[in-house]
């Protein structure tokens, strides 16, 4: 291995108007090693290997790699470099195959049938020296979030990537789909190949990486092997101050009323595949109820037939007074008069319109109520002052309610969603994955907003698929398998050992222990 960094960038700077997004940005990075780079949203992180991929061209700086100078002005030299990237948001085509999403761009041959055929045997090759496994004639629609993922890595590695940078690539896995990563990942640096991940999560940090670059407002803070450093250090390093991620602020009260109650939630998708089996849960002021699970064990059926997205196929409801059954079920616009708000999982796809600007994505949902419309017709300025008020209120950057939504960082987008569900002083709150992809800062916040909401007297449902987050937010915990109740705990006796195995179907006994049997009395 030669003893040349395989990445070398010195006096980056990079400009987007007033914005200084890199200032004399320094990096090295070690061939054959797995390199983190860390820091708040905004902080610059994905501006500087933007700059490597060459989707942006620094203003001034110095770029090498493998010790040879680099003049890197697209992605087209990048790739020819030997530099791979793996964005956050997959770079695929759905109504392709995988096979298909791979030759795009790099066919190998001028015949459509020869060039299958040869980026098929090399893709089978790569996949049985990585261990990534995908099935190349499936189209991407078909494919899993990991499925993506591990497609994604392997375009990089076919086009010659020697140099892999990585976006997030956690942000929407399973933690069984994060491990498998993991293990593809350490065996890729065996092979000698350089990985540049850019995280939130420092426990991922800590356990895959060699190295780690914090950043904080464009510039490098710190730089350090993982052998010295610590997850509360890089925390602060990030932030420019102390955070407490731990659990705090416990309530001295006892839980209230039952302010949501359902009863035998039965639900079936589309192919028939049962997601929610006679479920029951009380949800009551002043708690917030954290729902453990892996992903796709019926949480999001949970928070869509509570919000009233999705009707169930069995059980009634009842919330603000009113009593649902199936066959006439909450309406969204109805859970809304009743004091029921929704924080979604997906904040792209049900929390906002990206191309909107930020004030209309704020009053998204609640364009009806009286401060914001008038006889039919739309009171735009005063929906923009409301904008301006809850970006102060909340902290969202940049304070500009004209710009797109698609402009904001995750963290920015995340706290602007709550700034509008919790501005109406909603008796149930219900928040899906409420820390996805957001930097240690904005988690600390959005964890003090949940908590406030609860010591205001609201009941608070939390599904995460982080059992850091869980342990950290929840006053009584349930736990999901496969549409199942198999676990429901108050929280002093919960750690990660006893919820994980709740999360997998086992340990039975523990729900039916006196102090589970009291948790789930109590509820009903």
């Amino acid at each position: 291995m030669s003893d040349a960094p395989a990445v070398e960038m010195l006096g980056i700077c990079k400009r987007f108007g007033p914005v200084q997004a890199n200032a004399d940005v320094d990096l090295r990075v070690a061939a054959g090693t797995v390199h983190g780079i860390v820091g708040e949203n905004g902080a610059g992180k994905s501006t500087l290997m933007s700059v490597l991929y060459g989707f942006y061209t620094c203003d001034s700086g110095t770029i090498a790699v493998s010790g040879q100078p680099a003049t890197i002005r697209n992605a087209h030299e990048a790739i020819a470099l030997g530099i791979g990237m793996v964005h956050q948001h997959f770079m695929l085509v759905d109504t392709l195959t995988a096979l298909e999403n791979v030759m795009l761009g790099a066919e190998p041959h001028v015949l459509l049938h020869k060039a299958e055929h040869m980026v098929r045997e090399r893709l089978t090759a790569l996949m049985a020296s990585t261990g990534l496994k995908v099935a190349l004639d499936a189209l991407v629609a078909d494919l899993s979030v990991g499925d993506r993922q591990r497609l994604e890595i392997l375009k990089a590695l076919y086009r010659g990537a020697k140099i892999l940078i990585l976006d997030e690539p956690t942000a929407v896995l399973t933690p069984q789909e994060t491990e498998q990563l993991f293990g593809v990942l350490s065996l890729l640096r065996t092979q000698g190949t350089t990985i540049l991940l850019i995280t939130h999560k420092l426990k991922e940090v800590m356990r895959l990486c060699d190295r780690v670059t914090v950043m904080r407002a464009g510039r490098v803070v710190e730089e350090l092997a993982i052998a010295d450093a610590t997850i509360e250090g890089l925390a602060e390093a990030m932030v420019g101050r102390k955070v407490q991620m731990g659990r705090v602020g416990d309530s001295d009260k006892p839980a209230g009323e039952v302010l949501m109650r359902a009863e035998g939630l039965h639900v079936r998708d589309v192919l028939g595949v049962v997601r929610l089996h006679q479920l029951d849960i009380a949800l009551k002021a002043g708690e917030i109820v954290g729902i453990a699970g892996v992903s796709g064990n019926g949480q999001s059926e949970l928070l869509e037939v509570l919000s009233g997205l999705l009707a169930p196929d069995a059980g009634s409801l009842s919330v603000g007074g009113r009593e649902f059954r199936a066959g006439a079920w909450l309406e969204p616009r109805l859970a809304r008069t009743l004091g029921v708000a929704h924080v979604p999982e997906d904040r792209h796809e049900r929390a906002m319109v990206m191309n909107f600007g930020a004030w209309e994505s704020a009053v998204l949902g609640y364009e009806w109520l009286a401060q914001y419309c008038r006889r039919g017709w739309m009171r735009h300025a005063r929906m923009r002052q409301a904008t301006v008020d809850m970006m102060e209120r909340f902290d969202v950057r940049p304070r500009d309610a004209e710009l797109a939504c698609s402009s904001f960082s995750g963290g920015n987008q995340q706290k602007l969603v709550l700034a509008r569900e919790l501005g109406q002083a909603p008796r149930v709150l219900l928040v899906g994955q409420p820390t996805r992809g957001v930097d240690i800062g904005a988690i600390e916040f959005i964890y003090s907003q949940l908590r406030a909401m609860r010591d205001a007297g609201c009941a608070v449902l939390v599904v995460s698929s982080e059992l850091d987050e869980i342990l950290a937010l929840s006053d009584r915990v349930i736990v999901m398998n496969q549409g199942h109740v198999t676990g429901e705990l108050p929280i002093a006796e919960c750690n990660e050992t006893t919820l994980g195995m709740l999360m997998t179907g086992g340990d039975p006994a523990a729900k039916s222990s006196p102090a589970a049997r009291s948790s789930e009395a109590a509820a009903r």
